[in-house]
């Protein structure tokens, strides 16, 4: 007696283009419920906080993991949200996370012989030091624009200046402002002064290797200084 068999599957195969599309899909949704997470918790670590550690573990350095002390914005004093803005990005407030204006700038630099600077805004920055790794890829750069202009949806302009200030890097294994204040200042981040806050936000461009009381913080605190008037501006004002 003949016997016949037949084998199915548990349904058509999906075509790899088809698993790309929604592996795709669910890398661009995931970071959304953690933005909007973050719109009342502070991340307790970011991938620069991680790879700091990992360096630090490499070297032998101790401690491994970084002194990182998030503060509600309570505890910000009004001058070292200005020194920020001032140093790091006066046009905070006009832009959609991504600053056309200061990149169109950068290039007209550049073209003109002079040394091609970063425009990178203060939700870029956040982006990056949340969810990415260090690098001038244009995939990374790519991911980065679009997690920008996530946190930029998600979040009002104030949350992330509180999660810039609480998330960056302020010397050397010393992430958030609290933490930079009690490093440099032996004091609490409510209570820097304006110079003190002016000489904070000078280092962020390497507060590494910059010391707030150092010869590169005292030739950029003038210019600071000057913008800090301009606490959070909503149209243009004069430089």
């Amino acid at each position: 007696m003949a016997f016949g068999f037949s084998f199915r599957g548990n349904g058509p195969k999906r075509s790899w283009p088809v698993r790309i599309v929604r592996a795709l899909f669910l890398l661009a949704v995931a970071p959304i419920p953690l933005i909007l997470l973050f719109a009342v918790v502070n991340p307790p670590v970011t991938m620069v906080m991680a790879g700091r550690a990992a360096e630090r573990f490499g070297n032998g350095d101790r401690p491994v993991w970084p002194q990182h002390s998030p503060i509600a914005r309570s505890a910000m004093n009004g001058n070292i949200r200005r020194a920020v803005l001032a140093s790091e990005d006066d046009r905070f407030y006009l832009h959609n996370g991504i600053d056309f204006v200061e990149i169109d700038k950068a290039l007209d630099r550049r073209k003109r012989g002079g040394k091609l600077r970063g425009a990178s805004t203060l939700t870029q920055q956040v982006a990056k030091n949340i969810f990415l790794w260090n690098g001038r890829s244009f995939i990374r750069k790519g991911i980065e624009a679009y997690l920008t202009l996530l946190l930029e949806l998600l979040l009002t302009k104030e949350r992330i200046l509180d999660l810039y200030i609480n998330l960056a890097e302020w010397g050397p294994n010393q992430f958030g402002i609290e933490a930079g204040a009690q490093y440099h200042f032996k004091k609490h981040a409510s209570q820097l002064t304006r110079e003190e806050a002016a000489r904070m936000a000078a280092i962020l461009p390497s507060p590494r290797k910059w010391s707030p009381r150092g010869s590169i913080a005292s030739r950029r605190i003038a210019a600071i200084l000057g913008r800090m008037q301009y606490a959070a501006p909503k149209t243009d004002v004069p430089k």
